[in-house]
C-alpha cells in the first residue's frame, strides 16, 4: 500500500473510532452550541487523531494540518446540527436529517483528502 492510501485509510479509521465509538452523549448534544466544550471535545479529539495519523508522515506538518482538521470539524458538525434544529429535523421524522448526516459526513471525507493532497501531491 502506497503512503496516500494508508494515509486516507487511517484518517477514515480515526474518523470512525471519533465520530461513533468515542463520542458520548456530552459531545454530540452540545455540537449546537458554539464554543461549548462538548463540541469543542469532540473537534479535539478529531485533532489529536489527525496528528496521530500524520505525524510519522509529516511530522513538521502534522500539527498544523491537526489543527486544520479540528477547526473544520467543529464547523460542519455545528451547522450541521443548527441546521437539523432550525428546520426541525429528526432521525424519524424526516428524510432530510439522513442527507444532511451524509453531507456532514462527505465533507469530512473531503477534508481528509485535501490533508493528504497537501503533504502527498
Amino acid at each position: 500500500m502506497n503512503d496516500t492510501l494508508l494515509l486516507i485509510a487511517l484518517l477514515f479509521t480515526k474518523h470512525f473510532v471519533v465520530d461513533f465509538p468515542l463520542q458520548v452523549r456530552y459531545q454530540w448534544s452540545n455540537k449546537g452550541t458554539y464554543g461549548h466544550p462538548g463540541g469543542l471535545l469532540h473537534a479535539s479529539l478529531h485533532g489529536v487523531g489527525t496528528w496521530l495519523c500524520f505525524v510519522w508522515y509529516a511530522p513538521m506538518a502534522a500539527l498544523f494540518l491537526s489543527l486544520f482538521d479540528a477547526v473544520i470539524h467543529y464547523h460542519v458538525d455545528w451547522a450541521k446540527m443548527n441546521l437539523n434544529a432550525r428546520m426541525g429535523w429528526g432521525p424519524l421524522t424526516h428524510e432530510q436529517f439522513w442527507w444532511l448526516l451524509g453531507l456532514d459526513q462527505f465533507l469530512h471525507a473531503m477534508t481528509y483528502v485535501g490533508l493528504v493532497a497537501l503533504v502527498t501531491v
